[in-house]
């Protein structure tokens, strides 16, 4: 796995921190930027350029066996795609320019997918259902993108079309695209076998997926029905999230027994905020629970950043430590438990405000200033995994040079 590639994503992870950092301390003081802007940056950087382009890297590792140039030069547009839209979303919001970017990188996905689909090799049959799905459900995502134009201009941007559309383009990027094609590289290294198991699975997990996506639609546009599905996705969920721990449990122990406890503990975790994003969604079977995580903002944050640093950036430090980029030193460490502290103190801090908010209790005393100082691990975290890699990167080619 080239090195190079790796530490871009690390660096667009870092700008992508830096940014939310930049948000919560916007609170506090004015940082003469549009607060909105900047959110619309900073989430577009995290998606796209780190997580969709380590899944990238990871996929073209694994599966790809023939690496021809047209990967590396479609990872650097790709790449090239998310500067723009790094620079041009915080001064302009959704613009020409930033809408080109964003434009430039859904027809590089496209490519991507073709490009995997038609090339992967694998013997796997576990691997080779859930890659297909993923890159299904992250064409499919791409939808809700190319309806927003038609939305705001027949119904304008309040319309329920317009919000069902992000929130479309949303639901299939996390919970299809991500999170599958994060298990299609976990089962790949821990070399889980086809099995009537892991059938019932796949099922489960495409089936409750689809379904889930009631919910977000029931925010905007309400209907008994809608819950009704939402809650038959639920129960899929569920049972999806039993027959994974099913599936794994054998596998795990033997997978890690060779390598550091770190690595152990990254899965743990992963694993562990996976368990916790299906309960929560399972709590949305109770109506006021539903409305009330639409109602306040502390807990989609939450959910968003469970999903996005919890699960997904979990699964894939976990993955860079499988790899040869990195020796288990101190730095390494401090960087991981950093990264996860800031996570867990953020995460918690939000989730007593909001349910301060629900009972009418206002605010937390120093609450923004809290959440500033929790968030600045999150950066600090990543920069001392990028120095490391980028050292160890360092001490690999001094080696080289000296033998």
């Amino acid at each position: 796995m080239q090195k190079k590639l790796i530490l871009v994503c690390l660096i667009n992870f870092f700008i992508a921190a830096l940014m939310g950092l930049a948000l919560r301390f916007s609170v506090i003081e004015s940082i003469g930027l549009n607060y909105r802007f900047l959110t619309h940056a900073h989430s577009h950087v995290a998606m796209l350029g780190w997580v969709y382009l380590m899944l990238f890297t990871l996929i073209v590792h694994y599966f790809i066996p023939d690496k021809k140039p047209i990967y590396s030069r479609l990872f650097w547009l790709t790449e090239f795609a998310v500067i723009g839209m790094m620079i041009s979303f915080p001064f302009q919001g959704y613009a020409t320019v930033s809408i080109s970017f964003s434009t430039l990188h859904i027809f590089c996905s496209y490519y991507f997918a073709y490009l995997i689909w038609k090339n992967h090799k694998t013997e796997s049959v576990v691997t080779n259902k859930l890659l297909k799905a993923s890159l299904l459900f992250m064409v499919l995502s791409t939808l809700g993108v190319w309806c927003l134009g038609p939305a705001v201009s027949i119904l304008g941007q309040a319309s329920a079309f317009y919000q069902i559309a992000i929130q479309f383009f949303l639901h299939f990027q996390f919970n299809g695209w991500f999170l599958i094609a994060v298990i299609a590289v976990f089962f790949h290294l821990l070399q889980i076998e086809d099995s009537k198991l892991f059938r019932v699975f796949f099922s489960l997990l495409i089936a409750s997926t689809i379904l889930t996506f009631a919910l977000p639609v029931q925010w905007f546009a309400p209907h008994k029905t809608l819950l009704f599905i939402n809650a038959v996705g639920i129960f899929l969920q569920l049972a999806s999230l039993y027959t994974f721990l099913k599936i794994i449990k054998p596998n795990l122990l033997n997978h890690v027994s060779a390598k550091p406890k770190i690595v152990l503990y990254l899965y743990f975790f992963s694993v562990v905020c996976f368990c916790l994003k299906t309960l929560l969604q399972a709590l949305t079977l109770i109506p006021e629970f539903s409305l009330v995580v639409f109602e306040h903002r502390n807990f989609i944050i939450g959910f968003i950043h469970l999903m996005m640093l919890g699960i997904i950036s979990g699964f894939l430090f976990s993955f860079i430590l499988n790899t040869r980029l990195v020796r288990f030193t101190k730095s390494l460490y401090i960087g991981i438990y950093s990264f996860l502290l800031g996570f867990l103190l953020t995460e918690m801090l939000l989730l007593i405000q909001g349910c301060k908010f629900y009972f009418g209790e206002g605010i937390l005393t120093n609450y923004y200033l809290l959440l500033f100082l929790f968030s600045i691990l999150l950066p600090l975290g990543i920069l001392f995994i990028l120095l490391h890699i980028i050292k160890t990167k360092q001490d690999a080619t001094q080696t080289t040079k000296t033998s």
